[in-house]
């Protein structure tokens, strides 16, 4: 699989899947690329789909260094984009990356086609942070009921137990396990920093903003706020699904998601 160059000399892992326009799938904080994994497929039946390990995380480079920040993860992504060819891209990022896809679009207006931001954030200075009973719960002594407490900020109880019922245990939305402790804590600092707010406004993307109704992990309200910010945005909610709703209502999040990617 092919490695691009960070400005900083990084290398950067990335995936092409599919063919025809290119689709940009950016994943959350402290995920490699199979964040996307139960939905990529979707996506690369109808475009070219660029799939990238942030640094620190999968195959990419990870440096105990001070340069990880949204921002500079926008850096990354348009390094990776020069070295696969692409001059201009739909753009969907989820969580922490829908705010590299805010850096993205505000300062490399010429790469960005379309742009959707899914659960995510325009940063705490102007955003609705999560409630500190969702911060007690994610920072238990205890990893596996911190594993499970981010479980279920992810999905709703029913689906976990259809899942498990099934044998799943691996989800590809709760970290990298290999990802390393530095690597982790650069993410989170990262992910806490940004704030994009000045930015957005300069947006010339056509943007799709949705969010999952019942999303307390990053609440919901950042929807409205995003796409009140954002020229001509709109927002859209999913009933009942949680922080991943990309994955468990993929049924009704991806046929919306490509909808906006063909209008």
């Amino acid at each position: 699989m092919p490695h691009a160059q960070a400005p900083d000399g990084t290398a950067l892992h990335y995936q092409l899947q599919g063919s025809g326009e290119p689709l940009v799938l950016l994943s959350g904080q402290s995920n490699s690329m199979r964040w996307w994994d139960p939905v990529v497929g979707d996506f690369a039946a109808a475009y070219t789909v660029v799939t990238v390990d942030w640094r620190g995380v999968g195959e990419s480079g990870r440096p105990d260094t001070d340069t990880y920040s949204t921002r500079g993860f926008a850096d990354d992504v348009a390094a990776v984009l020069d070295h696969a060819g692409i001059g201009r891209a739909h753009v969907y990022g989820t969580s922490m990356g829908g705010r590299v896809a805010q850096w993205l679009a505000a300062e490399y207006p010429e790469r960005v086609e379309r742009l959707v931001l899914g659960c995510t954030s325009p940063g705490a200075p102007h955003g609705v942070e999560r409630g500190p009973e969702v911060r007690r719960a994610l920072a238990q002594g205890d990893p596996g009921a911190a594993r499970r407490a981010l479980m279920e900020l992810m999905y709703t109880p029913g689906w976990i137990a259809a899942q498990e019922a099934t044998g799943r245990t691996e989800f590809h939305t709760l970290g990298d396990p290999s990802m390393p402790a530095y690597a982790r804590r650069r993410h989170l600092r990262a992910s806490a920093r940004h704030d994009a707010w000045d930015a957005l406004p300069r947006i010339a993307a056509p943007t799709l903003v949705v969010h999952g109704g019942d999303d307390t992990f990053n609440p919901a309200a950042n929807a409205p706020l995003l796409a009140g910010r954002i020229p001509d945005a709109r927002a859209r909610l999913v009933p009942g699904a949680r922080h991943a709703y990309f994955e468990e209502f993929a049924d009704v999040a991806t046929p919306l998601v490509l909808k906006f990617l063909r209008a």
